[in-house]
């Protein structure tokens, strides 16, 4: 039976700036590079018997893209991810920070 953490290593390997950068697009003379927040991550094991298995998930969030006329490259943001986000992130921070300062209090 094969390892499997050099298994997953090898399939994993294309991961990384592929998967937050898309393709580079042409749009009636504008160039557009989508980007993303991805996350993955990966797990096998296996016992004496040689009974083995893995498994992996991942996530991804598209955050905007480079847009390119002519000479001018900017990013322009996905206004609708970035609330999705922000919101959660907001919300945890300021129960986070709120139990931290009455911790401090005391």
């Amino acid at each position: 039976m094969p390892n499997i953490a050099l298994e997953l290593g090898q399939q994993s390997a294309s991961f990384g700036v592929k998967s937050a950068y898309g393709e580079q697009q042409d749009v009636d003379g504008i160039r557009v590079i989508p980007v993303a927040l991805t996350w993955s991550g990966f797990g096998g094991g296996s016992d004496e018997a040689g009974n083995g298995g893995g498994g992996g998930g991942g996530w991804s969030i598209p955050l905007g893209a480079y847009i390119r006329r002519g000479d001018d490259l900017r990013f322009e943001p996905n206004v609708v991810s970035m609330l999705a986000v922000a919101i959660p992130f907001v919300l945890f921070a300021g129960r986070a920070l709120s139990r931290v300062i009455r911790a401090l209090k005391k």
